[in-house]
Parts: structure tokens; sequence; C-alpha cells
């Protein structure tokens, strides 16, 4: 059997390094080796950078099992795909300074519609 969900958690992947690098830039550009300094740049960046591998764990773990529950090719696609945009919904309003909330809310619904969806899909295929 063939599976997908190592596609998104190999570009996923590649975005937490992305996310990494960027706080690592920001806190040598501030000179802040600990903690947030009271930067607000900083601050942010590691609020990214932490929220993302606070849910993307979890999230790739339940499409995993969702997707080794044989269910449908498309649902997993659907899922990866939703996860995917909401964190970079997510990590784009975040980082703005002059935040647009919509970005970020837009992130976290599509984040914890992956999570729920994922979970009911996993209990359907379980007691169905």
């Amino acid at each position: 059997m063939m599976t997908v969900t190592p596609a998104y958690a190999a570009v996923l992947g590649l975005i937490f390094v992305a996310l990494s690098v960027r706080t690592i830039r920001v806190r040598r550009r501030h000179r802040v080796a600990v903690g947030d300094g009271g930067n607000t740049e900083l601050r942010r960046a590691m609020r990214v950078h932490a929220n993302f591998s606070e849910y993307v764990p979890l999230a790739l773990l339940l499409i995993f099992f969702v997707e080794h529950d044989g269910t449908e090719t498309l649902l997993v696609h659907a899922l990866g795909i939703a996860l995917l945009a909401g964190r970079l919904l997510h990590a784009w309003g975040v980082s703005q300074e002059r935040e647009n909330f919509r970005y970020r809310v837009s992130g976290m619904a599509l984040t914890f519609g992956t999570l729920f969806t994922a979970t009911l899909a996993i209990f359907i295929a379980r007691l169905g």
C-alpha cells in the first residue's frame, strides 16, 4: 500500500526547519540567547515556531492513523492539505507586526478542523 502521509510530514518538516532558522536569526540580530528579551519580533517568531511544534506532530499522527485504517486517499489528502494550509496561514498571520487576525483564525480553524475530522474518522473506522 502506498502512503501519502510521509509526503505531508516531509513538507511540514521543511517548514519547521525554516521557522527554526528564522527564530535563530532573529535571536542573533537582537542578541538574545534565552527567552525573548522583551523583543516583540522575537516573541512572535518564537510563538510561531512553538505553536507549529505543538500542533503538527499530533495532527500528522492522526492523519497517519486515518490513512492506515484504510480510509479513502482523498480524505487523507484533504487532511494533509488543510493542515499544511492552516499552519502556513497561522505562521503568516502571527509573524506580522500589524497582525491581521483573519490569517491566524483561519489557520487555527483549518488546524482544528484537521484534528477533529481525523479523530472522527478514526472513531468511525474503529466503531463501524
